[in-house]
């Protein structure tokens, strides 16, 4: 359905401590062995270890993951040195000005920076599909301030992306909540996004 409607990526969530869409991590390989060489898959995942996400790369074959949490432990020179051709994104949430100095200091390190909308200080940390919008100057200062490709998410649906863009000037934006009804993918809402973004 998303490929139908002009989508250049997909995002497969594997395990995760909140937020939507969560597959296994066979059904994640699954997908990822069926869709076109010319969509790309980005695998989300909580993981904070650099030898658990190199297993979890091997384990669904997939060339690009998303890290929605802090790498706690080991660092990304590990992953790149097992798994060479592995595409890593990183996921900053922007609660406050705080992200720009995030964002700068691991852009060096990794193939994109995508800003979300989580809060990682809560009890069950809030890792992405919030559904919430977070302060897009914020955004639009890490996008002039690295040489990083930058995606924005959070809170985006078909009404309010134009804005977004306009003001953020991203690489490219990412939405889940925004273009489902019911918790499924709504196929209306998800054409009428992909259109506004295209235009």
């Amino acid at each position: 359905m998303a490929i139908g409607a002009g989508a250049d990526s997909l995002g497969l969530v594997s395990s995760m401590p909140s937020g939507p869409g969560v597959i296994s991590d066979s059904k994640i390989r699954e997908v990822t062995q069926i869709i076109p060489p010319s969509i790309d898959a980005f695998v989300l995942t909580a993981l904070d270890n650099s030898w658990d996400l190199i297993d979890l790369i091997r384990k669904v074959k997939n060339r690009t993951i998303q890290l929605v949490d802090r790498l706690n432990t080991g660092n990304y020179q590990e992953i790149r040195a097992s798994i060479p051709c592995v595409k890593i994104v990183q996921v900053i949430h922007v609660m406050n000005e705080e992200a720009i100095e995030q964002a700068i200091r691991v852009s060096s390190y990794v193939d994109a920076i995508l800003l979300d909308s989580g809060n990682t200080e809560l009890p069950t940390k809030e890792l992405g599909g919030t559904g919430k919008t977070h302060d897009w100057n914020i955004s639009r200062e890490i996008v002039e301030q690295v040489d990083t490709p930058v995606f924005l998410a959070g809170g985006l649906n078909p009404d309010n992306v134009v804005e977004a863009i306009e003001i953020v000037k991203p690489f490219g934006v990412d939405v889940c909540n925004g273009v489902r009804t019911n918790e499924k993918l709504d196929p209306a809402k998800l054409k009428k996004f992909i259109d506004n973004v295209k235009r």
